[in-house]
């Protein structure tokens, strides 16, 4: 019976959940298994879970003549609700006809990729794609941090931040692991979806990451960086629970006091 869970578990979950994230998944559908146990089925299928490369840094053209916001981030202290911070970054592609382009902004709080845009232009158009989308569904946050690339050092995206009332935030020079979140989630990708993976097209290459990103990072995969390892989605509708629950016990002190 373990076996046939962990197997449908497995399948579910793309075939990328190793033994930590399954230990999580079976527990939560009730099962008391331990870490030895749930490693023993899952060698005996022979299922494992994707593993990260080694992260090499991709580097965007920083050698440019726009401003350079300072590093806010580093002091900023932790983030404690949905849209109070934003990080973005842009990773690439192959595909058959070439490469193409993923600007991504991710919100630190839960973890969730809030707008994202793909092309085989890698410019200023590019990353304003993905905050359009991203401002389109959220609240502005607070802070913006990406690297220094021209694409979000450019006067049009800076302008954007600067009309959203966004306050920018940029990597040291030479240092993308100030960003670590945010490449942490490009290494997910390509770990669970694009390795192994030989895309005939832009077009198909979109449609995958789409539903990579929309229908299973999002909202169903396990993080085992969030409490309860739990989804993106799964924090912010705890978050949003807890702060209605707040609200309607302050009101309902507020009346108390009044009609005393």
């Amino acid at each position: 019976m373990l076996k046939s869970e962990i197997k449908r578990i497995h399948k579910q979950s793309r075939e990328t959940y190793g033994r930590p994230r399954m230990v999580i998944a079976m527990q939560k559908k009730g099962y008391d298994c331990g870490k030895e146990r749930v490693a023993r089925l899952m060698r005996e299928e022979g299922l494992q879970g994707q593993q990260k490369k080694r992260y090499n840094p991709y580097s965007t053209d920083s050698n440019h003549g726009f401003s350079i916001a300072p590093n806010l981030l580093a002091s900023y202290g932790p983030v404690s609700a949905p849209d109070e911070v934003w990080v973005a970054d842009i990773t690439y592609i192959r595909v058959e006809e070439g490469w193409v382009y993923l600007a991504a902004i991710l919100d630190l709080y839960s973890r969730k990729i809030v707008g994202w845009s793909m092309s085989h232009r890698i410019n200023a158009a590019l990353v304003r794609t993905a905050l359009r989308r991203a401002i389109k569904t959220r609240k502005a946050p607070k802070l913006h941090h990406s690297d220094r690339g021209s694409q979000y050092a450019s006067d049009a995206y800076q302008k954007e931040l600067t009309a959203y009332g966004i306050t920018p935030s940029m990597s040291r020079s030479g240092n993308p692991y100030d960003n670590a979140t945010m490449e942490s989630f490009f290494g997910t990708l390509k770990a669970e979806e694009v390795r192994g993976q030989t895309y005939s097209s832009r077009h198909e290459a979109r449609s995958a990451i789409f539903s990579y990103i929309e229908a299973f990072y999002n909202t169903s995969r396990i993080h085992t960086s969030l409490p309860g390892g739990i989804s993106p989605t799964g924090t912010e509708e705890i978050f949003f629970q807890e702060a209605e629950k707040t609200t309607t016990v302050t009101t309902q002190t507020e009346r108390a006091l009044v009609s005393h």
